[in-house]
């Protein structure tokens, strides 16, 4: 499979960059951003994730309204959001805007680059 380009959107650098350091050694096209502002100048200037990996709470422009911001965009990129516990319902509302699947944090790995992969696929 040809690397698949990831944009992990999380106003938690540490996290984000982590996550998208995690990847990168699994030969995923990771890059990460810390907010919704970041992410659309990155898309508008002509680079496509084929998923976006993207937190729910955050300053500014949470996960959702984010999600709507991509969509908008280019309705083919997949996104998948990370919620905090309690978060589900957030994760529901989110599924009827277009969201690919939601996983709660701490998110192990392994179901996450599933759910990538599986994303990914979708979007081609």
């Amino acid at each position: 499979m040809a690397t698949i380009p990831i944009l992990i959107i999380d106003d938690e650098q540490d996290f984000a960059a982590t996550l998208a350091e995690r990847l990168q050694l699994r030969h995923f096209a990771a890059r990460a951003v810390g907010g919704a502002d970041e992410a659309m100048a990155l898309m508008q200037g002509g680079w496509r994730p084929a998923v976006v990996i993207v937190d729910l709470k955050m300053p500014g422009l949470d996960g959702i309204e984010t999600l709507g911001l991509i969509k908008q965009h280019d309705p083919t990129i997949e996104v998948i959001l990370l919620t905090g516990q309690g978060s589900t319902t957030a994760g529901i509302e989110g599924m009827h805007k277009g969201l690919f699947d939601y996983l709660m944090k701490p998110v192990d790995i392994g179901e996450l680059i599933a759910k990538i992969e599986q994303a990914a696929k979708k979007g081609n």
